[in-house]
């Protein structure tokens, strides 16, 4: 699973890991989030939390009871995000307990996600409500800590799993309300499955929902809808079963676009943003 160097670019750097979709959300969609998992023996068979982020960014951190957690959404040098978080927990694993990672820097032999971890865990994702995550379990719950989460708690925007959804996302942005779709499928297809949709006036994910466009995220298509303000997570899942269903078999569909969903595609196309 290595790449050619350091410096090389991945552009899907969660490629082989399981649970993919909910790690690309997890860097690019989601504020406080973890998930599960452990390194391999090789690695010290230490037990590692992944989180969305970390206190002052840091890329990583070894907690007191021996355990690390790093940060999927710090900032790591080189072209290769999943060596740079390998390195940051091999860093962080060679810490005393109760010492984080400031700054990361890459050695030539700088191990990806793919080489320390365990991939047979089963790497499930916990979307919180808080950042009371970053508080080691052992620390005393000082004014200034408490201070501190409270004022990063602040910046969280309410954000839920669709129910009936893998890998979609809800957010309430304050203006609009968003469902964002992480689809582990050729970015073409995906495109002209919502494109067959649009023709028939069938991709709106819910009542009062508005296809606005996608992106491209850590090598995977993101199609977004925009909800009503004040629909919920509630108004996305009542309908998501069926979406879903609809939406797969477009996928599935070999046959050619007809003329009416070849224009739909090009303005389809041209809303298209790429996020590396």
């Amino acid at each position: 699973m290595s790449s050619p160097s350091s410096n090389a670019l991945v552009r899907r750097p969660f490629e082989g890991l399981p649970n993919e979709q909910d790690l690309v959300a997890m860097r690019q969609l989601i504020p406080a989030a973890t998930m599960a998992a452990r390194t391999t023996e090789e690695y010290g068979g230490l037990e590692v939390e992944l989180a969305t982020i970390l206190p002052m960014a840091w890329p990583s951190v070894r907690r007191t009871d021996g355990s690390v957690t790093v940060g999927i959404q710090s900032s790591l040098p080189g072209g290769d995000l999943s060596r740079g978080l390998g390195q940051a927990i091999r860093l962080a694993a060679a810490l005393e307990p109760g010492s984080p990672v400031t700054a990361v820097t890459l050695d030539e032999d700088a191990p990806r996600l793919q080489d320390v971890l365990d991939l047979s865990g089963e790497f499930t994702i916990a979307v919180q409500d808080t950042f009371e995550f970053w508080l080691d379990p052992s620390a005393e719950r000082t004014g200034e800590i408490q201070q501190a989460i409270a004022q990063a708690n602040e910046s969280i925007m309410p954000t839920r799993p669709v129910a009936g959804l893998p890998h979609a996302y809800w957010v309430d942005a304050g203006p609009k309300e968003h469902v964002r779709w992480v689809l582990d499928a050729d970015e073409e297809r995906v495109i002209d499955a919502v494109t067959r949709l649009h023709a028939r006036r069938e991709s709106a994910l819910c009542e009062g929902a508005k296809y606005v466009g996608s992106f491209r995220a850590e090598g995977l298509s993101i199609p977004v809808w925009d909800l009503p303000k004040g629909a919920g997570v509630e108004a996305a899942e009542a309908e998501a079963e069926e979406f879903r269903a609809r939406f797969e078999e477009a996928l599935a569909s070999t046959e050619p676009l007809t003329a009416l969903e070849r224009r739909a595609r090009g303005g389809i196309v041209a809303r298209q943003v790429t996020l590396r």
